[in-house]
């Protein structure tokens, strides 16, 4: 028997199912109500990147109202699917419960996965044998990486299930040697003055750039993340000694700009080199 004076996550969980129902009854929230699932996106888009930024600056506190509010996005869509007699919030948890036991055999089962290589591998077999079993069409390969989602992610989860494929490179040697190729590629095209042939340069040079990430174990997303969250603290910086000092940007110049800038570097929270 639960204690009233400290509720379970699920007796929590079953109150926030709760009060959504209230909010989209006839009588409930008059905007609530007007909401659809299109309506809804834009939000959860927002709320996931919330998260996002909660976890980057290790906002605890932060991060736990954060994944609240991204929380009631799923009840949110899974009230509407139940107002139409679509599909109810339990049948979402029963499907995620008994997904993560069938793809975790090694866990739940009598599989056998020592590494996150393999467990990743055996994921993706599991996952293709269930589609089979539901008759689903074969797909290529890259069709199940989606293209609404940052190029930069798009272009990690691209490399990765084409190398998991065995088309890859040996080792980050070469990926480095293709790195310095398409370096070449884009100053050729830039003396050529054709911006078409610029930006298709430079997008070769950035999934290469991408490649070099996964070699090194590393999320290209993330790493960027920090370093625009580096120049960010930095730039504040400069700005701040130059408000300092009476001035403004337009009243200063590159060599007071720039030794600031190091001084950031010294001083800030990351000295690595940039």
């Amino acid at each position: 028997m639960s204690d009233p004076s400290n509720p379970s996550a699920g007796e929590k969980f079953q109150r926030l199912v709760e009060i959504m129902a209230r909010l989209r009854a006839p009588d409930g929230c008059p905007w609530d109500r007007e909401q659809n699932y299109d309506s809804i996106k834009p939000y959860t888009l927002e709320e996931t990147y919330e998260v996002m930024d909660a976890i980057d600056r290790r906002d605890f506190p932060g991060l736990a109202e954060e994944l609240g509010d991204l929380t009631l996005q799923v009840v949110f869509y899974a009230q509407m699917a139940a107002e139409e007699g679509l599909f109810h919030i339990g049948d979402s948890l029963d499907a995620i419960n008994e997904k993560l036991i069938r793809r975790h055999p090694h866990v739940f089962g009598a599989g056998d996965a020592k590494t996150s290589e393999q467990v990743l591998r055996r994921w993706d077999e599991i996952k293709q044998q269930e589609k089979k079993d539901k008759g689903e069409k074969p797909k290529g390969m890259l069709d199940n990486v989606l293209k609404a989602q940052p190029a930069l992610t798009e272009a990690a989860q691209i490399s990765r299930k084409a190398a998991g494929a065995g088309f890859d490179w040996p080792d980050i040697d070469q990926v480095l040697d293709k790195v310095r190729e398409e370096l070449d590629e884009l100053a050729e095209a830039r003396s050529r003055e054709n911006i078409h042939d610029v930006e298709g340069e430079l997008g070769d040079l950035l999934f290469t750039i991408v490649n070099v990430a996964r070699f090194l174990k590393v999320d290209p997303e993330q790493a960027l993340r920090r370093t625009n969250t580096k120049f960010r603290q930095r730039f504040a910086h400069v700005e701040q000694q130059l408000a300092a000092r009476g001035r403004d940007f337009s009243q200063s110049n590159l060599e007071e700009m720039e030794a600031l800038w190091q001084e950031a570097k010294t001083n800030g929270p990351s000295n690595s080199a940039t």
